[in-house]
């Protein structure tokens, strides 16, 4: 009886623990729930404003990273561009539809070119009242359409990311090609547009899409004025907003990178190199050109435009100048084959990864146009600025008379008459001690033994000249 009592205490003690547990449980997860709904969702803003260049892919890409890792709702792309290079477009196209997390394109008020592209790789896009969108053709460094073998990527690369989040792939490629033709699409409401509608539905006219025209094709999913809008209607229950700033190096390589700054390094890095070999000695042209010309390989070399190929032929160009400079008199094949090297080495860089037909030739036009004009400068600025106090005050150059005390002997005339022993074999020439001193000397083409005694009898350009005393 007692064993049975204890059991039945044993069974009560029991079910009151395991109640305990439970409802600590509960408790624990409803507290849990709390300080969730209680915390504002995180959002992550990444503006894309202005030129789309090869600096801006990297600057994406660890903003994506840094939204993964801290867990965010999604990423917000306030995009407000003309568009700019097709690599670095397609780079952050693959970045955004690569990403872990949702993505929104808020176009703001344009998007257009690259734009379109970037736009169009997102999951939701969202356009402010009077936005536009599309114009994706591309074109050449000169502001002509590209070749068909470009157009043809472009076109496919449009479509297919437009495919990819369940958009019209026709309206996307018609954004690039104006020789594609659309008959008629039904909008949103069931209505059909035509021709008559949106004009770049017909041949030999680009699509470029108003908010209200991408909203009834599908391009963009609703309509926003802010900012702000948009987080109050994704999260009415409270957002915090992470701001992906630029880093100081992000900005630099940018800068560096950018159509007006690059140009003018490379022009600067030749006209150093130009003074320097124009110039006796190393000096401050040729530091200062070094200076340029690796500013601009290498922040080319950090954002793809160069690679390892390339920085090899600038290394050997820059060895071979040195090379003219420092060992070899005057200027010759070494110096001409560094500069060609250099000019081949950017030459290179300024083609596209997959540079299409004619490409080359644009590329080497260019090349040719940017050296005539940088040598014609150098000239007239070289001249110039020779005759100035502030290159006389890095380069001092000035004759060295007689009559102002300049001389080139070192004295050795006092020697004449002298006497001495040679402390090496003269074969013509050794050492031997003169007063007490150690000298260079040269014989008359005879041969001398060490220790024997020898007489100075002459200094011929600085060199002594001695002859056995029983000569």
């Amino acid at each position: 009886m007692n064993i049975l009592k204890h059991v039945k205490y044993w069974e009560i003690l029991q079910y009151r623990c395991n109640f305990i547990i439970m409802k600590n449980k509960i408790l624990f997860l409803l507290l849990l729930i709390a300080n969730l709904l209680s915390q504002d969702s995180l959002v992550y803003s990444i503006p894309i404003h202005g030129d789309i260049d090869m600096g801006l892919p990297y600057y994406i890409e660890r903003g994506i990273i840094e939204a993964e890792e801290n867990n965010a709702q999604f990423i917000l792309f306030d995009i407000e561009t003309f568009g700019g290079r097709v690599d670095a477009a397609t780079r952050i196209k693959d970045a955004i539809l690569s990403s872990k997390i949702p993505t929104i394109a808020f176009v703001n008020r344009r998007a257009i070119s690259a734009g379109a592209l970037i736009s169009l790789s997102c999951d939701s896009i969202y356009m402010a009242i009077g936005g536009t969108i599309g114009a994706a053709t591309a074109v050449d460094q000169s502001g002509k359409k590209a070749s068909e073998k470009v157009i043809s990527y472009m076109r496919e690369e449009m479509a297919s990311t437009a495919e990819a989040n369940n958009r019209n792939r026709d309206v996307a490629a018609a954004m690039v090609d104006e020789e594609l033709e659309i008959s008629f699409i039904m909008d949103v409401s069931g209505d059909t547009l035509t021709v008559k509608d949106v004009s770049g539905f017909k041949s030999g006219k680009l699509i470029t899409l108003s908010t209200e025209l991408a909203l009834r094709l599908k391009i963009a999913d609703r309509t926003f004025e802010t900012r702000t809008e948009i987080l109050d209607y994704l999260l009415p229950s409270g957002w915090e907003v992470v701001e992906v700033k630029v880093s100081w190096s992000e900005q630099l390589v940018r800068f560096l990178t950018s159509p007006t700054v690059a140009p003018l390094l490379m022009s600067l890095g030749l006209l150093g190199l130009f003074f320097e070999i124009k110039s006796p000695g190393f000096g401050f042209p040729g530091a200062f050109g070094l200076i340029c010309l690796g500013l601009f390989f290498g922040s080319h070399l950090l954002v793809g435009l160069a690679d390892v190929f390339e920085i090899i032929l600038l290394i050997s160009g820059i060895a071979l100048i040195l090379l003219e400079v420092f060992v070899v008199p005057g200027f010759g094949i070494t110096g001409i084959s560094g500069i060609a090297l250099i000019l081949y080495s950017m030459y290179k860089m300024l083609l596209a990864p997959h540079p299409g037909p004619g490409e080359g030739w644009e590329a080497y036009y260019g090349m040719n146009i940017g050296i005539i004009v940088m040598f014609i400068t150098g000239i007239i600025f070289f001249k110039a600025l020779t005759k100035s106090n502030l290159y006389h005050k890095f380069i001092p150059i000035s004759s060295q008379k007689k009559s102002d005390g300049f001389s080139i002997s070192k004295g050795y005339d006092q020697l004449k008459g002298k006497t001495g022993k040679t402390i090496s074999k003269l074969r013509p020439s050794g050492k031997a001690l003169i007063d007490g001193k150690e000298y260079q000397v040269m014989s008359h083409g005879e041969f001398i033994e060490a220790g024997a005694d020898v007489l100075v009898d002459g200094v011929d350009e600085n060199q002594i000249l001695v002859k056995t005393l029983d000569h």
